[in-house]
């Protein structure tokens, strides 16, 4: 996403099938920003599906975070060409799994590939691909003496915040603008006790 301000994913759960020689690949495929929220679409999806064999998967996060998984099935058969769909229609911040139903015939590797890139493409083709604003995330972790000032300067700038923690210190997760991440970092940075931890641009 080097030099560009939006990114590709879709708007909302969607479904793709594809039936080979008695077996039934259901592919999901939903929006997702964090490993942890990948983790629990997962188990959600493992618990829909407990009827099945397999639950293979491909996420991208951001420009450079991604995973694949072929649950069981040969290397490189089912996770890999699910995130081949995904690259290969631009798209990040999107997990994507396939829950195989065996149907009693063996597929061989070849018929595994096309099979679970086919049911992946057609859950990203019933999908609506939206482009997002890209932002630079960060971590901003301060002593309760500076949280009026640091609040003060995001609603000047209109930046929200979210996965707050207010205990001993305090945490909170913010996303700027790319276009004037910049000056916003240099006027938060001249308080003592601010610490920021850069998350990423996605």
């Amino acid at each position: 996403m080097k030099d560009r301000t939006k990114y590709r994913t879709i708007k909302e759960l969607s479904e793709g099938i594809y039936k080979e020689k008695g077996s039934k690949f259901v592919a999901l495929a939903h929006c997702c920003y964090t490993k942890a929220e990948a983790d629990q679409m997962l188990s959600n999806w493992k618990k829909e599906h407990y009827q099945s064999r397999h639950l293979c998967y491909a996420y991208r996060i951001g420009k450079d975070v991604y995973r694949v998984n072929d649950d069981g099935e040969p290397n490189n058969s089912a996770g890999q060409p699910i995130l081949g769909q995904i690259d290969s229609f631009e798209l990040t911040n999107i997990l994507i799994g396939v829950v195989r139903y065996f149907g009693g015939t063996k597929l061989g590797v070849g018929g595994l590939v096309t099979a679970y890139k086919t049911a992946a493409k057609d859950a990203i083709l019933n999908g609506q691909i939206i482009e997002i604003e890209i932002y630079k995330w960060l971590k901003l972790s301060f002593q309760y003496k500076d949280m009026p000032h640091i609040m003060n300067i995001l609603k000047k700038n209109n930046i929200g915040f979210k996965d707050k923690s207010f205990e001993i210190s305090c945490e909170i997760t913010i996303n700027l603008p790319l276009n004037n991440s910049s000056a916003i970092i240099a006027e938060m940075e001249k308080f003592d006790t601010l610490r920021i931890e850069d998350l990423g641009i996605y």
